[in-house]
């Protein structure tokens, strides 16, 4: 499980920063985080999103501030959670995390710095979404995933935060996905916790 780290937790003031390229349902993943911290876990979110010129294949962020109270100051200063969905991501957010940082990739997307400790957490969501014939629910692969390696925002609250995000028709596809993404990441965490 991701620790939580020396931040101003009086304020329960949280981090996290998803980057990757446009079309992987990046801002999605932030978007989804955002609502269920503030509307299912009854918080306070803010996202902020940066995109690079193209259209798709450019560069993309989302950056969601989480809190119990409310945000004063917007803007992910330093981060708790860092996923990384492409190797550019990687070479910005990845290679030197803030200390305490927690980095999540994906290894079929991103190959990694090995003299980099400690050695992130990883999650072939690629893959897992392709065998479910649906490419496109990667993102919300990961985000099972964090559910099952962060308390960030509840699992009920992500769970239900994505059924209320998806397209009409998709909630269960999304679920399924979800779900499989937070096994994967149980089976991690007890794996270390043996």
């Amino acid at each position: 499980m991701i620790s939580e780290r020396n931040m101003d937790k009086s304020a329960g003031r949280r981090e996290l920063r998803v980057a990757g390229f446009g079309g992987q349902g990046v801002v999605l993943f932030g978007e989804i985080v955002g609502k269920g911290a503030s509307i299912f876990d009854k918080g306070f979110a803010t996202l902020t999103q940066s995109y690079g010129p193209e259209a798709r294949g450019g560069s993309c962020t989302a950056e969601v501030v989480v809190s119990r109270e409310p945000i004063g100051y917007p803007r992910v200063v330093s981060p708790e959670v860092v996923v990384i969905l492409a190797q550019e991501a990687y070479a910005n957010y990845g290679r030197n995390p803030p200390k305490g940082t927690a980095v999540i990739v994906d290894p079929d997307l991103v190959k990694t710095d090995p003299a980099v400790q400690p050695a992130p957490l990883s999650v072939p969501a690629t893959r897992m979404a392709r065998e479910m014939n649906r490419p496109v629910v990667a993102n919300i692969i990961m985000l099972g995933f964090l559910a099952a390696v962060s308390d960030l925002v509840s699992h009920n609250a992500l769970r239900e935060a994505v059924r209320a995000s998806v397209p009409e028709g998709t909630e269960d596809l999304n679920l399924s996905a979800f779900d499989k993404g937070y096994a994967y990441g149980q089976g991690q965490v007890d794996h270390k916790g043996k």
